[in-house]
């Protein structure tokens, strides 16, 4: 009997560690839905990494492939910002199936240009340009789903499963693209990326329908700007918003990875590069058991994007390839950390009929940075250097991460267990009325913030 006992507390702590499965045991969408998300995410990681490097190919140039993200970057906030008043107004299930489907789409035109014997480079921009309209649409339906089809006091622990979901892809994806692109060339990354959209319509044809709530507001830039305001009278999710933003722009590399790997005289470790962010997401994911315990959400945010930071500029500083791989599983570790209390503070704290709206502003916070991010890596790789673009941008993520810190007392403040938000939104669903928080009573509405 004593020799089970320290069993029985390894396997106690092993439990407390991994993932908590909860939200895919209770609902069947969710299940649907996670599955149908990974499929298609492992397709997705393929042309993340076969466009840079087909752009990379055709032109030589580190600015052309951050241009990528400036192309993406107009549809990404026009379409964001009105995906979410879309997400609020429409059945979200058919927002879902049809933006998945033009998705496939743009993947098939790209297929079509590879196999041309000319490639254009023109294409390749307007696909990404298409696509990010597309994933700008759907996101904001994805995120409102979520909390449909999911228990309230369940919500974290979706949220740590759709970051594994996320990551597998993230993970398997570069590093099978990095091979298949080596050794095949794009096109079959392509061919295999169309064939995992079709896939995923497939199974999100299954899920439940999910149309708009009875409070939802039509779709028009007064009710855009109706999410605007209350997002800006939330100082706690405003800044979530601003710390991932400025951690992205300031220290996201993925532009200038393929000359890294050259500069590095290391060409064969390209996909790892690409694989290596999603590897320390997933690490955090599959042991993110812990998350659930963390109540001080805000703090957490910060902490990890000044980690990030940190992470970033030690990948850029170094010279060896194995070190600069290291600095970035740790760099994505700290990102799915900051990722997963990010969520939690949305999901939780946010009414039913702003979900949409609030998830095209969180499409935004966490999209555009990247975007920029692109652009500001390869313009500052092509004026100072590769590596300097790389460690130049995480000493400025955590300069900036600091100062936001200091300006933003409420994020810093933020308790899931006292917040008049998350308690708000936590009696609704559980069929209750209650009053409004003050916060939300500014202006003299729940709208107007």
């Amino acid at each position: 009997m004593t020799d089970d006992v320290p069993v029985s507390a390894a396997r106690s702590r092993l439990g407390a560690l991994l993932p908590d499965l909860a939200p895919w045991k209770v609902s069947r969408d969710f299940r649907r839905l996670w599955v149908a998300g990974l499929i298609t995410n492992f397709g997705s990681f393929l042309t993340f990494v076969a466009l840079p490097v087909q752009m990379k190919e055709l032109t030589g140039s580190a600015a052309a492939v951050g241009a990528i993200g400036a192309v993406e970057l107009v549809p990404l906030i026009v379409f964001g910002l009105y995906g979410g008043a879309l997400a609020d107004a429409l059945d979200k299930r058919r927002l879902i199936l049809w933006t998945e489907a033009g998705q496939g789409l743009c993947c098939a035109v790209l297929l079509v240009n590879a196999l041309a014997p000319e490639p254009g480079v023109w294409p390749l921009y307007v696909v990404a340009a298409f696509t990010s309209a597309l994933t700008s649409v759907q996101r904001p339906a994805l995120d409102a789903l979520v909390p449909r089809i999911v228990p309230h006091e369940h919500l974290p622990a979706a949220a740590a499963l759709n970051s594994v979901r996320w990551t597998v892809g993230g993970v398997a994806g570069p590093a099978v693209a990095g091979l298949v692109v080596a050794y095949a060339g794009v096109g079959w990354a392509y061919a295999a990326d169309v064939v995992t959209f079709a896939v995923s319509v497939v199974l999100c044809l299954g899920l439940a329908s999910s149309p708009a709530s009875n409070e939802a507001a039509k779709p028009s830039l007064k009710a855009i700007a109706e999410g605007a305001r209350y997002a800006w009278g939330r100082k706690e999710l405003l800044g979530t918003y601003v710390v991932d933003l400025a951690a992205m722009f300031l220290a996201m590399p993925l532009a200038v990875l393929p000359f890294l790997a050259d500069d590095l005289d290391a060409e064969w470790s390209l996909g790892l590069m690409y694989a290596a962010v999603p590897a320390g997401s997933l690490l955090v994911s599959v042991t993110s058991g812990w998350t659930s315990r963390v109540h001080r959400h805000g703090r957490a945010v910060v902490c990890a994007a000044a980690a990030w930071g940190v992470a970033m500029a030690g990948a850029g500083l170094t010279g060896n390839v194995w070190l600069v791989l290291l600095c970035l599983v740790l760099a994505g570790c700290c990102d799915m950390v900051s990722g997963i209390f990010r969520a939690a503070m949305w999901n939780q704290t946010i009414p039913d009929e702003l979900r949409g709206r609030l998830a095209g502003i969180e499409l935004l916070s966490y999209s555009v940075g990247p975007q920029l991010g692109q652009v500001r890596a390869g313009s500052m790789a092509a004026w100072l250097g590769v590596r300097a673009s790389v460690w130049g941008g995480g000493v400025l993520c955590v300069g900036a991460v600091g100062v936001l810190a200091l300006c933003l007392p409420k994020l810093m403040a933020y308790d899931v267990r006292t917040d008049a938000h998350a308690r708000a939104v936590r009696e609704a669903r559980e069929g209750s009325s209650p009053e409004l928080p003050s916060a939300l009573e500014q202006g003299g509405s729940p709208m107007s913030g």
